[in-house]
């Protein structure tokens, strides 16, 4: 099969990752999946084995600069060069600014956004020499609209949303197009941990009413990888039900 057709989704185990590898697959990609340990690989290779559509399962820490040396080693060794890249693997460690301690930072920017950064550089020059790539960046809304208790996130963030602008415009004539998604409030593991108070307050600033699911996260993503989305390079779309607009 050719490059072209494998797609690599970081943090694939669960959530929105899980649901965006599964779309994928759905629209013909092999997948190569990551997951920061065994139980997460499992969840992977049960997913996605059965239909014929995994690529590879292999272990991957975003926040740890050695593991992503390895993992980079794994592709090597699996002569794997994914031309369809989606870095969705991400961690947050809120806390307000008085409080937060230097490792909750340097741990939220490490996943979300240097390793953004070493993900795509590692990918990118097969995609050049190809003259074809689709990078899509999972950032978040409040990467646009900031959040209190969240500045070390909302930060990282909207570094993704800057990186991915610069991208696009440096690589658009390679046939490689960079983009964006920024989930609002989506019904996930994290979302489920809140109490019944924060889940009001923010449902109220919906105009939707409800939250969002990983499925309509999954659907942006497919279509941004897609042919229909070739002419789409440098944007941030935002599916979150009307709680910002850009």
């Amino acid at each position: 099969m050719s490059e072209k057709n494998i797609a690599l989704v970081t943090g694939a185990s669960r959530g929105i990752g899980l649901a965006i590898a599964q779309a994928l697959a759905a629209q013909g990609l092999d997948i190569v999946g990551t997951a920061t340990g065994d139980a997460g690989l499992d969840a992977i290779e049960q997913a996605l084995a059965p239909s014929g559509a995994l690529r590879a399962a292999l272990k991957l820490d975003v926040t740890d600069k050695a593991s992503l040396a390895a993992f980079f080693e794994a592709l090597e060794a699996a002569s794997l060069a994914p031309l369809v890249l989606i870095n969705n693997a991400g961690v947050t460690r809120d806390n307000l600014l008085l409080r937060m301690k230097d490792e909750e930072w340097e741990t939220v920017m490490a996943a979300n956004l240097d390793a953004v950064f070493a993900l795509t550089r590692r990918l990118l020059r097969p995609m050049v020499k190809a003259r074809y790539g689709r990078i899509v960046n999972v950032t978040s809304v409040v990467g646009v609209s900031g959040n209190a208790g969240q500045s070390n996130y909302a930060a990282a963030k909207a570094g993704v949303i800057g990186f991915t602008k610069s991208l696009a415009q440096e690589i658009a004539n390679r046939g490689i197009t960079v983009n964006a998604v920024a989930p609002g409030f989506i019904d996930t593991d994290m979302t489920r941990k809140l109490n019944d108070d924060q889940k009001s307050g923010a449902l109220a600033r919906i105009p939707m009413g409800r939250m969002g699911t990983a499925e309509e996260i999954a659907a942006t993503v497919a279509f941004l990888v897609s042919d229909g989305a070739a002419y789409i390079t440098g944007e941030t779309i935002h599916v979150n039900g009307g709680m910002y607009m850009a």
